[in-house]
């Protein structure tokens, strides 16, 4: 919700109306109008801060079509980079990111790989930063002058081996990559730097000259994905982040995939989890998001009896009394008086950028009709009308009022929903839809 008292910056205020527009979740300031998430702050924040100590943490988000778990994962992935760390949020799914390809899913995560001051493409940054980092360590030791070019390199290159001790011993490929990143990018070889950090993210067809001078040979396979994502973690902690958040989206389509691949990918997951619970990966929080479906379901996670055993979480009681420190949290979803707080959240946060007109043009009662006629249209489903309620409201209306002095919403504006604007699920609700706003 918007704090009238913090100033929000153009900037910030820009993107996540551009996204509404769009009908997408925005990538940031989800903050400035979330609505219900204020009861798993507290307990959020709390594991981010043992992550950033050194722990390790794991939560499944589950909720059904519409009620927001991909918001929270964004909202959550923003309270992980104002601690520091990093972020990557990766999509699962059958053809691109299968689960039981581990792999490909390290391959995703450093693609995706984003931290508060590199909203893309962090990899590289991230290893620079590292480099940096060493140095100064080692030229603050006092033992080696700064313009002893040689005897720097070897220093560093001890420092290294050092920190990446752990690492080295089950996947000494990782450190072998790195050595050969740095003399390349030492010597002006800015291809096989290239290649060395491509290599170093899981992409496949790295030249072999380049692999060659780094001494190390292949692609990256399922085993040796955990060994770089141990040696990601300490790159990351050296050089000032202190964990990184890996979340694992749509999930649920494991439900969906041949039998011996969902069996792959649910025994994936469990290994996982495995080496969280076994200390493998200090600094990594874990979330995923899936349906109850495949929470609850013989096609998900039922289907593994001790992965089921890990996830058990009661939800038998009233789910005001839902605990946010349990391994899963439900989301509900939203109601008309929770829709309604999003419009006017979203007003609010329009409305610091634009004429005053705006507030009182689309006020509190104008809101709760247009979310009741776009919740009526859905076929009265609330949980599936947030991204159609607020895109509607954006582009159909605030921007006609600030555009147009003598617009007016209830005399000039009829609610249309076509078919061809709606995703599949809303599409599924609504069908063709044509409404006309009271």
């Amino acid at each position: 919700m918007t704090d009238a008292r913090t100033p929000v910056s153009a900037v910030r205020r820009r993107e996540v109306i551009d996204a509404l527009r769009r009908g997408t979740v925005p990538r940031a300031g989800l903050d400035l109008f979330a609505v219900g998430l204020d009861r798993f702050a507290a307990a959020m924040d709390e594991e981010i801060a043992a992550v950033g100590k050194g722990g390790s943490a794991f939560r499944a988000i589950r909720g059904e079509y519409g009620s927001g778990k991909t918001f929270f994962a964004r909202w959550l992935g923003e309270r992980a980079k104002r601690a520091g760390l990093a972020v990557a949020e990766i999509q699962i799914s059958e053809t691109e990111t299968p689960l039981h390809r581990l792999e490909t899913v390290y391959r995703r995560l450093t693609e995706r790989l984003t931290t508060a001051s590199h909203p893309v493409g962090a990899l590289r940054p991230i290893v620079d930063l590292w480099f940096y980092t060493l140095e100064e360590e080692v030229l603050d030791a006092g033992q080696v002058a700064e313009d002893d070019t040689e005897a720097l390199t070897r220093a560093v290159d001890e420092l290294m081996e050092q920190r990446l001790a752990d690492v080295a011993r089950t996947t000494p490929a990782f450190a072998a990559a790195l050595r050969g990143y740095r003399r390349a990018s030492e010597t002006g070889d800015a291809g096989t730097a290239e290649a060395l950090i491509a290599w170093l993210g899981g992409q496949r067809s790295v030249a072999a000259s380049a692999r060659r001078a780094a001494g190390v040979r292949g692609d990256l396979d399922h085993f040796g994905a955990l060994g770089f994502l141990q040696g990601l973690l300490t790159v990351l902690r050296d050089c000032g982040h202190p964990g990184l958040l890996v979340v694992l989206d749509e999930i649920e389509t494991l439900q969906r995939v041949r039998g011996d691949v969902r069996e792959k990918g649910l025994n994936a997951l469990r290994q996982l989890l495995d080496e969280i619970d076994g200390g493998r990966f200090p600094g990594l929080f874990l979330a995923i998001t899936g349906t109850s479906a495949f929470f609850d379901g013989t096609q998900g996670v039922q289907r593994l009896p001790p992965l089921a055993q890990r996830l058990a979480t009661d939800f038998t009681t009233d789910p005001r009394f839902d605990s946010p420190r349990a391994v899963q949290l439900r989301l509900t979803g939203f109601d008309l008086p929770k829709l309604g707080e999003l419009g006017r959240n979203v007003r609010d946060l329009y409305a610091a950028g634009g004429s005053e007109r705006i507030s009182a043009t689309v006020d509190d009662a104008y809101i709760a009709d247009l979310a009741a006629a776009v919740t009526g249209g859905l076929g009265g489903k609330v949980g599936v009308a947030p991204r159609l309620f607020l895109r509607k409201l954006v582009a159909d209306v605030l921007d006609r009022v600030e555009e147009f002095p003598d617009f007016d919403p209830r005399r000039d504006y009829a609610l249309t929903v076509s078919s061809a604007e709606l995703n599949e699920t809303e599409r599924n609700a609504a069908g063709d839809v044509h409404l006309d706003l009271p």
